[in-house]
């Protein structure tokens, strides 16, 4: 038994030896390794990826983006945005006829108002890091930012409720586009 187990500790330090991840002096990944390393992020790029598919960090891309409303992910069916409300200000109130949405905090604290009227919100809860708001299709809605730092959120619309690439820098040219879209 202890000759099988010196073979098989032999023979694999053989194989290490020989495998090009052992012959690397540094202890560095080769060029055909991936590093697994959880210290190695990626550089967050906001931009609409369109239908192709993607793998991002959608906490990354949610905490570091700067403008009110940015698309990422456009497709026929859903389509994913990320928000940053600044303090004392609001996503304003809506309602899409036919899309329902589901949004994240990632980061700051709100309030979320829902009705079945514009005049009639009986429907208020706040909200904080990783809750979730989910918007069913003809329900009246608004986010307003009640904390003191920006509110970052991401959103998926199912089905796209903004044409593809959307940049919003601010709130006011998000009410400009909304006005433009559904007039």
């Amino acid at each position: 038994m202890k000759k099988l187990l010196l073979m098989a500790t032999l023979l694999a330090s053989f194989i290490a030896c020989k495998s090009p991840e052992g012959n690397n002096q540094n202890n560095q990944p080769t060029p055909s390794t991936p590093s697994l390393s959880s210290s190695t992020k990626e550089a967050v790029v906001i931009k609409d990826y369109g239908k192709e598919p993607i793998v991002i960090n959608i906490e990354d891309y949610t905490i570091e983006n700067e403008t009110f409303r940015s698309s990422i992910w456009t497709g026929d069916l859903f389509q994913l945005t990320v928000m940053s409300i600044p303090v004392g200000s609001e996503i304003g109130i809506e309602m899409h006829d036919d899309i329902e949405q589901f949004l994240r905090i990632e980061k700051g604290e709100g309030e979320v108002f829902m009705g079945d009227t514009e005049d009639a919100l009986s429907y208020s809860k706040k909200v904080g890091d990783d809750d979730i708001i989910i918007v069913p299709a003809g329900k009246w809605h608004n986010v307003i930012n009640i904390g003191d730092e920006p509110l970052k959120i991401y959103s998926i619309y199912a089905k796209p409720e903004h044409p593809f690439g959307t940049i919003h820098k601010d709130k006011a040219e998000s009410d400009a586009a909304h006005a433009e879209h559904h007039h």
